[in-house]
């Protein structure tokens, strides 16, 4: 009969465990290190450069190992823009910074993630990966502020701790595109006809993530 009181124990012990996770609420502090991308026009460049991103997060797992969550990341960066043909009236040589000296800008990323964590909500490290899509506010002195369509992937591990505090590590990748302009091209029927020509940033980071779960 002891045998089976050990065993509804354990049995009971492990739903307990297993059901940590789902409900928890936990608020998210983010710090990274991004790294500087180029991007492509039609007769210039710009360099998106590398710089520290912070922000915070609310999360939440309404499933255990899956969470959903809101967070607000932002980068401050220099953003020169540089032109391939030459600006003889401004005295721009070809492959010269159009922008120099006010090249000051910002990313401000609002997305809603989706993560998945692999193992059991028992273990003390759990590997993840997860995706978000949202928009980045891109903020510049020359052309001011606009909106644009944002979206991430990520992968790293979260390390647990006996406290309501936790930490995980991660990589990811980030991703804004915006309308630049127009190519245009000749229709039989139609003569020129206008398309709108994005431009996209992809840029690589690595982090980490302080976490407080207020359902402990």
């Amino acid at each position: 009969m002891k045998k089976y009181h050990l065993l509804f124990a354990v049995f009971f012990f492990s739903l307990t465990m297993s059901a940590q996770s789902e409900g928890a609420f936990l608020l998210n502090v983010y710090g990274g290190y991004t790294f500087s991308d180029k991007v492509e026009f039609d007769s210039s460049y710009a360099k998106v450069e590398d710089g520290f991103e912070w922000g915070g997060g609310l999360e939440y797992f309404f499933i255990d190992n899956q969470s959903i969550e809101l967070k607000y990341n932002r980068l401050d960066t220099k953003m020169p823009l540089y032109t391939y043909l030459p600006i003889p009236a401004a005295g721009i040589p070809a492959n010269g910074q159009v922008n120099k000296g006010d090249d000051d800008g910002s990313i401000n990323y609002i997305l809603a993630d989706y993560t998945y964590y692999f193992g059991s909500s028992a273990s003390k490290a759990m590997p993840f990966l997860g995706a978000g899509a949202g928009i980045a506010i891109l903020n510049t002195p020359q052309s001011g502020s606009g909106t644009y369509f944002a979206w991430e992937i990520k992968a790293g591990v979260k390390v647990k701790t006996n406290s309501p505090l936790s930490i995980n590590f991660n990589a990811y990748l980030q991703s804004m595109s915006a309308a630049v302009g127009y190519d245009y091209y000749w229709d039989y029927y139609w003569g020129p006809v206008g398309v709108t020509d994005y431009a996209s940033t992809f840029q690589f980071g690595l982090g980490a993530v302080l976490s407080y779960d207020f359902s402990k």
